[in-house]
């Protein structure tokens, strides 16, 4: 699955990962390859994901995420 995560500023992260778990607003929820389409704001907490290096903690203060085509893109305020 291709993660694309964007603060106002900047590019964050972007490659290939094998699962993501976001802080969305009414629970944290993880995102595998072949989930099925999702838009969901997110709130204070931490995006954790895992691709070939290992896992990578981000923290961030709210944002919106969307899953299509196994693509997540997110949108983030850190």
């Amino acid at each position: 699955m291709r993660i694309r995560i964007i603060a106002p500023d900047r590019l964050v992260f972007q490659g290939e990962v094998e699962s993501v778990t976001l802080p969305g607003t009414v629970g944290s929820f993880t995102v595998l390859n072949n989930h099925a389409p999702i838009i969901s704001s997110l709130e204070n907490g931490k995006i954790v994901y895992k691709d070939m290096s290992g896992i990578t903690e981000l923290a961030i203060k709210s944002g919106f995420a969307e899953v299509s085509d196994n693509t997540l893109s997110v949108c983030v305020e850190l």
